[in-house]
Protein backbone atom coordinates (compact mmCIF):
# COMPACT_ATOMS: atom_id res chain seq x y z
CA UNK A 1 0.00 0.00 0.00
CA UNK A 2 2.99 1.83 0.85
CA UNK A 3 4.50 1.72 -2.53
CA UNK A 4 1.36 2.14 -4.30
CA UNK A 5 0.55 5.46 -2.80
CA UNK A 6 4.08 7.02 -2.04
CA UNK A 7 4.40 8.48 -5.97
CA UNK A 8 1.86 10.97 -4.92
CA UNK A 9 4.53 12.76 -1.91
CA UNK A 10 5.20 15.01 -4.69
CA UNK A 11 1.99 16.65 -4.35
CA UNK A 12 3.17 18.12 -1.03
CA UNK A 13 4.66 20.90 -3.26
CA UNK A 14 0.53 22.57 -2.77
CA UNK A 15 2.19 23.47 0.11
CA UNK A 16 4.36 25.91 -1.67
CA UNK A 17 1.33 27.35 -3.87
CA UNK A 18 -0.22 25.93 -6.70
CA UNK A 19 2.36 26.66 -9.25
CA UNK A 20 4.62 24.31 -6.80
CA UNK A 21 1.91 22.05 -7.38
CA UNK A 22 1.31 21.68 -11.23
CA UNK A 23 5.30 22.21 -11.53
CA UNK A 24 6.61 18.76 -9.56
CA UNK A 25 3.48 16.88 -9.11
CA UNK A 26 4.66 14.01 -11.25
CA UNK A 27 8.02 14.44 -11.57
CA UNK A 28 9.56 13.93 -8.10
CA UNK A 29 7.67 11.15 -7.31
CA UNK A 30 6.21 9.70 -10.42
CA UNK A 31 9.78 8.22 -12.03
CA UNK A 32 11.65 5.02 -12.40
CA UNK A 33 14.82 6.15 -10.02
CA UNK A 34 12.08 6.65 -7.15
CA UNK A 35 10.28 3.54 -7.50
CA UNK A 36 13.23 1.49 -7.63
CA UNK A 37 14.34 3.49 -4.20
CA UNK A 38 10.62 2.89 -3.04
CA UNK A 39 11.34 -0.61 -3.69
CA UNK A 40 14.38 -1.05 -2.65
CA UNK A 41 13.83 0.30 0.84
CA UNK A 42 10.80 -1.44 1.82
CA UNK A 43 12.86 -4.32 0.42
CA UNK A 44 15.37 -3.87 3.50
CA UNK A 45 12.29 -4.33 6.01
CA UNK A 46 10.88 -7.25 4.41
CA UNK A 47 11.66 -11.31 5.05
CA UNK A 48 11.64 -12.32 1.20
CA UNK A 49 13.45 -9.19 -0.29
CA UNK A 50 13.98 -10.25 -3.70
CA UNK A 51 10.19 -11.10 -4.11
CA UNK A 52 9.26 -8.40 -1.59
CA UNK A 53 11.28 -5.88 -3.71
CA UNK A 54 9.08 -6.97 -7.26
CA UNK A 55 6.10 -6.66 -5.44
CA UNK A 56 6.98 -2.97 -4.45
CA UNK A 57 7.82 -2.08 -7.48
CA UNK A 58 4.81 -3.74 -9.07
CA UNK A 59 2.59 -1.54 -6.93
CA UNK A 60 4.49 1.08 -7.52
CA UNK A 61 3.74 1.23 -11.23
CA UNK A 62 0.30 0.15 -11.06
CA UNK A 63 -0.06 3.99 -9.37
CA UNK A 64 2.03 5.21 -12.40
CA UNK A 65 -0.31 3.22 -14.75
CA UNK A 66 -3.48 4.43 -13.07
CA UNK A 67 -2.26 7.94 -13.28
CA UNK A 68 -1.35 7.97 -16.95
CA UNK A 69 -4.48 6.93 -17.93
CA UNK A 70 -7.06 8.24 -14.89
CA UNK A 71 -5.35 11.84 -13.83
CA UNK A 72 -7.10 13.85 -16.11
CA UNK A 73 -5.78 16.15 -19.14
CA UNK A 74 -2.98 17.99 -19.23
CA UNK A 75 -0.78 15.14 -16.65
CA UNK A 76 2.49 13.67 -18.01
CA UNK A 77 4.08 11.37 -16.67
CA UNK A 78 8.17 11.68 -16.41
CA UNK A 79 9.66 8.54 -16.16
CA UNK A 80 12.90 8.97 -16.61
CA UNK A 81 13.08 12.19 -14.79
CA UNK A 82 15.74 13.47 -13.58
CA UNK A 83 17.48 11.97 -16.21
CA UNK A 84 15.54 13.70 -19.00
CA UNK A 85 12.27 16.08 -19.06
CA UNK A 86 10.57 14.22 -21.49
CA UNK A 87 6.77 13.66 -20.31
CA UNK A 88 4.31 10.79 -21.87
CA UNK A 89 0.97 11.13 -21.70
CA UNK A 90 -1.98 9.45 -23.82
CA UNK A 91 -5.26 10.47 -25.93
CA UNK A 92 -7.05 7.73 -23.83
CA UNK A 93 -6.81 9.79 -20.35
CA UNK A 94 -9.93 9.65 -18.37
CA UNK A 95 -10.99 12.36 -15.54
CA UNK A 96 -10.10 12.37 -12.07
CA UNK A 97 -14.08 11.34 -10.43
CA UNK A 98 -14.70 9.18 -13.66
CA UNK A 99 -16.30 5.29 -13.73
CA UNK A 100 -13.00 4.10 -14.51
CA UNK A 101 -11.08 5.15 -11.40
CA UNK A 102 -14.29 4.39 -9.58
CA UNK A 103 -14.45 0.66 -10.82
CA UNK A 104 -10.43 0.39 -10.27
CA UNK A 105 -10.79 1.55 -6.67
CA UNK A 106 -13.22 -0.89 -5.80
CA UNK A 107 -11.63 -3.36 -7.14
CA UNK A 108 -8.42 -2.81 -5.43
CA UNK A 109 -10.43 -2.41 -2.28
CA UNK A 110 -12.13 -6.24 -2.92
CA UNK A 111 -8.50 -7.37 -3.30
CA UNK A 112 -7.09 -5.73 -0.18
CA UNK A 113 -10.32 -7.44 1.70
CA UNK A 114 -9.93 -10.49 -0.01
CA UNK A 115 -6.21 -10.86 1.31
CA UNK A 116 -7.13 -9.83 4.98
CA UNK A 117 -9.92 -12.41 5.00
CA UNK A 118 -7.84 -15.35 3.34
CA UNK A 119 -4.48 -14.72 4.82
CA UNK A 120 -5.36 -12.34 7.96
CA UNK A 121 -3.19 -9.54 6.53
CA UNK A 122 -4.56 -5.60 6.69
CA UNK A 123 -2.89 -2.68 5.23
CA UNK A 124 -3.16 -2.00 9.32
CA UNK A 125 -0.43 -4.45 10.19
CA UNK A 126 2.32 -2.12 8.70
CA UNK A 127 1.10 1.03 11.87
CA UNK A 128 -0.67 -1.14 13.75
CA UNK A 129 -0.20 -4.78 13.96
CA UNK A 130 -2.26 -5.25 17.10
CA UNK A 131 -5.03 -3.52 15.67
CA UNK A 132 -4.66 -5.24 12.77
CA UNK A 133 -4.99 -8.78 14.56
CA UNK A 134 -7.93 -7.23 16.28
CA UNK A 135 -9.76 -6.22 13.43
CA UNK A 136 -8.79 -10.06 11.95
CA UNK A 137 -9.98 -11.96 14.68
CA UNK A 138 -13.07 -9.78 15.19
CA UNK A 139 -14.28 -10.87 11.82
CA UNK A 140 -12.95 -14.31 12.02
CA UNK A 141 -15.23 -14.47 14.96
CA UNK A 142 -18.21 -12.83 13.08
CA UNK A 143 -18.11 -15.16 10.48
CA UNK A 144 -17.47 -18.45 12.83
CA UNK A 145 -20.81 -17.13 14.82
CA UNK A 146 -22.92 -17.56 12.11
CA UNK A 147 -22.08 -20.89 10.60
Amino acid sequence: MVAASIPDIDGLGIVFGQEAYWRFHHYLGHNVFFGLAVAGVGACFSARKIVAFAMYLFAFHLHLVMDFFGSGPGWKIHYWWPISDVGYRTQYVWNLSSWQNTVAAALLLLWTMAIAYRFGRTPLELVSPSLNERLVKSRRDSVLANE
